[in-house]
């Protein structure tokens, strides 16, 4: 049984239409990702869903009971600011609450009187319940969320209010995992974590009862969570299943189709009307007029719409010294007043050579922007040096987008960054999606990924041959990003960059800087930085309780790890079978809807004895075809 089904939802803002005739179901235990380019109503669906949005058309069913959370990507109003962590936290198990305070009341009254025989009765069958419903745990499990999701254990006592607005964020997930709603609905749940509680969420994701409807750009975690995808472009789902890499292929091989389709019915009806003229008036004008009617009923396939990429492009790059970047004995921090010193890291000596792409990883709040700010000169070191190396012209990309004055125009900040005139500047913007009226936009009042469209187009007019960039992919789309991966991937200058977007680091990166313990260390790639993280923070060995089936003993995580990676196997052995049913079940249904397009050609075709023929000949097919497709079908249902 479906938790929420939809049927024919639209929705609109006034005039505009964000999308229309929109159905789906949301079955128990799903793993939905919901992808679509800015500003194709994803959000607006999970409104619908949430039931904080009524739609303009349409019903959204949700089955009794079914119990809905929602996150928004912004979180600061739902928690209340006087609570501190952990209170906002025990509010999800106020029930085990109210049973611990009545289990003391009955403890205490029983130790001193002789408890009768119906007080006992009633503290051990409130016991039971309590240890049923994990009164012994519950403690632990939101300590586990709250690690988890990057909070340390001095931050449990914090007031709401004193936490910044990504800690909220993070507050507000913490508190809807704890609750294992029926129906879970993320809007950009990554946007705030760093890798570790990115990876963290996955792990909890894949066990976790709820159906999950997840809204997210990081590509690497779509790809773990999903197991649908849910494409919502140009007003219209389109339905996948898979991770996100397969629906990458599925649409392609689907826009591919459809295209030949199109051309094929373009090419049929070209012909068709182009008989019409020849012969509307001469002897054959009842055929003619015949096809003119066929032509009028012709259901026609629509065109594949595309949107047009970002134009990103990077400037080739004049040469740089070897030695672009050093940094030597540093220490970095800021001054307290009244002296002292608050020091966030210390890095031995590192060098950026010419032509690498370096990641630069770590935990939030290990320093990383401060570390990138104090090597673009914005904050003094506390002790140390970084030279910059000869002929070295660094552009920056800020975190925040701190760089961009928000009281400015996008058409002024431009002008400010270039030499051009306003047509010229308005041209530029068009690469960057900014039309008409657009570029008149203040840009604190743009989104935040139209502010990281402005502040790539700056980026790319400094001309600069060593690009600093800290979290670039943030706010960003996914087509922005893959236009962004292409750019970087053919620049040839120097790039160091603040990122937790596993897919970009594996695609691009030539080392890996990583932060940890308060020190900065260089790795040769991603992998050899996982396994540092893996050295680095071992569990605890159970003696006698798990060993590797030669009597030594081995860790749960590494036991918990082989279990995983066996698990991983079967699942990969099933998905490769499914994967074969499913190639074999889209090509035969492309045979059928080309079989049909054939069947429309045939009859708009030649004599009317001949078509008959035609047509049936094709329908003997489609009919064999329908038999594979109901064994194969039912092969697939076995495997999935």
């Amino acid at each position: 049984m479906s938790l929420v089904s939809a049927n024919n939802l639209a929705k609109s803002f006034g005039a505009q239409d964000v999308f229309a005739r929109v159905s789906f179901t949301i079955p128990r235990q799903a793993r939905i990702a919901l992808v679509g380019p800015n500003g194709s109503g994803k959000t607006t669906l999970l409104h619908l869903i949430a039931g904080w949005d009524t739609p303009t058309a349409g019903t959204v069913h949700r089955a009794r009971g079914t119990c809905m959370a929602y996150l928004p990507q912004q979180a600061d109003q739902f928690l209340a600011e006087d609570s501190s962590l952990m209170q906002s936290m025990q509010e999800v198990f106020a029930d085990l609450l109210s049973q611990a305070a009545e289990l003391e009341s009955l403890e205490a009254a029983m130790a001193h009187s002789h408890p009768s025989e119906e007080a006992l009765q009633r503290y051990g069958q409130t016991l039971e319940a309590f240890e049923r419903s994990g009164g012994y745990t519950f403690t632990h499990r939101i300590e586990r969320v709250l690690v988890g999701l990057g909070f340390e254990q001095e931050d449990f006592q914090r007031r709401m209010g004193e936490l910044s607005g990504g800690q909220k964020t993070r507050a507000l997930l913490a508190r809807l995992l704890l609750e294992e709603p029926d129906v879970l609905l993320l809007d950009e749940p990554t946007n705030h974590l760093d890798l570790a509680g990115t990876e963290w969420l996955e792990d909890y994701l894949a066990s976790c009862p709820s159906a999950t409807v997840v809204v997210a750009h990081d590509r690497a975690f779509l790809d773990s969570c999903a197991e649908d995808v849910w494409e919502l472009d140009w007003g219209r789902l389109e339905q996948y299943h898979g991770n996100y890499t397969s629906y990458v292929a599925q649409k392609a091989e689907r826009v591919a189709r459809q295209e030949d389709l199109y051309e094929r019915q373009q090419a049929a009806i070209g012909r068709t009307e182009d008989f019409i003229r020849r012969n509307i008036a001469g002897q054959r004008s009842a055929e003619a007029k015949g096809r003119r009617k066929r032509l009028e009923r012709l259901e026609r396939i629509e065109k594949p719409r595309g949107h047009r990429p970002m134009g990103l492009a990077l400037n080739d790059a004049h040469r740089s010294g070897d030695l672009v970047i050093g940094l030597y004995g540093l220490s970095v921090g800021y001054e307290r007043g009244g002296g002292g010193e608050d020091l966030l890291l210390s890095v031995d000596e590192l060098e950026l050579r010419r032509g690498d792409l370096v990641a630069l990883l770590g935990p939030n709040g290990s320093g990383k922007t401060s570390l990138v700010r104090t090597i673009v000169g914005e904050i003094q070191p506390l002790a140390g040096r970084v030279r910059i190396g000869a002929n070295v012209d660094i552009g920056y990309f800020a975190q925040g987008h701190t760089n961009l004055d928000l009281e400015q125009t996008v058409l002024d900040t431009i002008l400010d960054a270039s030499a051009w005139g306003i047509g010229h500047a308005r041209d530029f913007l068009g690469r960057y999606h900014f039309f008409g009226d657009d570029v008149f936009k203040r840009v604190g009042d743009l989104s935040g990924g139209e502010q990281a469209r402005v502040a790539l187009a700056v980026l790319i007019l400094q001309g600069a041959n060593v690009l600093i960039l800290d979290e670039p992919t943030n706010h960003l789309d996914i087509p922005s990003q893959e236009v962004l991966e292409g750019s970087l991937r053919d620049f040839d200058g120097t790039v160091l960059m603040v990122t937790h977007d596993r897919y970009l680091i594996r695609k691009l990166t030539s080392a890996v800087w990583a932060l940890e313990g308060g020190r900065l260390h260089a790795f040769i790639g991603f992998e050899d930085y996982r396994r540092f993280r893996e050295r680095q923070s071992p569990a605890p060995v159970q003696h006698g309780e798990l060993n590797d089936g030669r009597g030594r003993p081995i860790s749960p995580r590494i036991a918990a790890r082989e279990e995983r990676k066996a698990l991983r196997r079967r699942e990969e052995q099933r998905a490769r079978r499914q994967s074969e049913l499913e190639q074999r079940i889209q090509e035969l249904e492309a045979r059928q809807v080309e079989l049909e397009a054939q069947v429309t050609a045939a009859s708009l075709e030649g004599p009317a004895d001949q078509a008959a023929a035609r047509v049936s000949e094709l329908g003997l097919e489609y009919a064999r075809i329908e038999e594979e497709l109901e064994r194969l079908l039912a092969a697939w249902s076995e495997v999935a």
